[in-house]
């Protein structure tokens, strides 16, 4: 049995078929040697509850037989191979653009997909997933700067109750006896409608649940006021990538947004000297 006296204590942690060599400790509180079997390791964790630090030679040694040790049991995960005709369409997806030239897919992203009943319906319902949410990211984002900037001036102010960091600005209306969720949940309820009823299957039909229509093309709602959509099929894939890459950052900067200002609690320009909003 492994003794150590004092307030520290250890934990064994066993591990079969693994060679294993003798753990040595020395302190002023603790001391122990043991020399393990060779079929039944055991890779020794002290945990000091009065905080006396370990020797600085102990722990370089702890660590690289614990990491021995966890490469020997826990094997490395497999990627699921991934069917060729999944990934022809992904690549023929806009959004394969420089520095990326191949689909960029480090978490294996597509072999997931190709697990599922039909794989590249799968992929093509994320990809409607990726550009509403980017969509919804760049509305967002430029929303954020505008309204700071507008309720932020010192004159005139549309809001004047309303000020500071975004991400507080609604609770501020209601406040004042506003009113905020209730125009925003229905105007999100009628985009949603009519985006499910262009491209998404009925699921009382026998198609299944959460389907697109086989004609669908992600994104493709038919909402174009400006005309901007080009006729060629090479400006508009050229377009829709553009799009899709605009939206990924919109993604990652509201995400950044957010978690700046529930950090420092001030708007997105007050933290860059170029706005007086405080």
């Amino acid at each position: 049995m492994l003794k150590a006296s004092g307030n520290r204590q250890c934990a064994q942690i066993t591990a079969r078929h693994v060679r294993s060599t003798e753990c040595n400790y020395k302190s002023p509180q603790t001391s122990f040697s043991r020399g393990y079997p060779q079929r039944w390791p055991r890779l020794v964790l002290c945990v000091s509850s009065v905080g006396t630090p370990l020797q600085p030679r102990a722990v370089p040694m702890a660590a690289r037989r614990g990491a021995s040790v966890i490469r020997n049991i826990v094997p490395e995960p497999q990627k699921k191979a991934v069917p060729e005709d999944v990934i022809a369409y992904a690549k023929s997806l806009p959004g394969v653009t420089a520095p990326f030239p191949n689909v960029f897919d480090p978490v294996n992203l597509l072999g997931n997909a190709a697990g599922t009943r039909d794989g590249i319906n799968e992929v093509k319902r994320w990809r409607e997933s990726e550009v509403t949410h980017g969509r919804v990211a760049m509305l967002a984002a430029l929303g954020f700067i505008t309204q700071e900037q507008i309720l932020g001036a010192k004159a005139p102010r549309p809001f004047p109750h309303v000020q500071g960091p975004a991400i507080n600005h609604f609770q501020q209306v209601e406040a004042q006896g506003g009113i905020f969720w209730i125009p925003l949940l229905a105007i999100i309820a009628l985009a949603e409608s009519y985006r499910v009823s262009v491209g998404w299957k009925n699921p009382k039909g026998g198609s299944g649940f959460q389907q697109l229509e086989d004609d669908y093309e992600p994104g493709e709602l038919g909402f174009d006021p400006l005309g901007l959509l080009p006729s060629d099929p090479q400006e508009k894939k050229d377009m829709q990538s553009r799009e899709l890459n605009n939206g990924r950052l919109a993604m990652i900067a509201i995400a950044a947004f957010v978690a700046q200002e529930l950090r420092v609690e001030k708007p997105i320009f007050a933290n860059l000297n170029l706005a007086g909003t405080g």
